[in-house]
């Protein structure tokens, strides 16, 4: 939805309720594009971190728990195999 400075301001929590149930809100001025409100999460999650980048050790803790995961071999013998 598009919202006009002048409204946006009358409006404003009607407005940041808006970018939170619908996404984002863009904001003009004299019929031009000024600013979009989005929500908070989504603003971290384009803005790669809110902001900040991980270096490498960080992004590979911050991966899924995989202890949940059966990742267990069989114990068995491998099969034989004629050529």
């Amino acid at each position: 939805m598009s919202w006009q400075l002048q409204e946006a301001k009358q409006r404003f929590s009607e407005l940041v309720r808006r970018a939170e149930r619908e996404g984002p809100q863009v904001v003009t001025r004299h019929g031009e594009e000024v600013v979009v409100v989005v929500p908070a999460e989504e603003w971290r999650r384009v803005s790669e971190g809110g902001g900040q980048k991980m270096d490498f050790k960080e992004f590979l803790m911050s991966a899924p728990d995989l202890s949940v995961l059966d990742l267990e071999r069989p114990r068995e013998m491998p099969r034989d195999v004629e050529l």
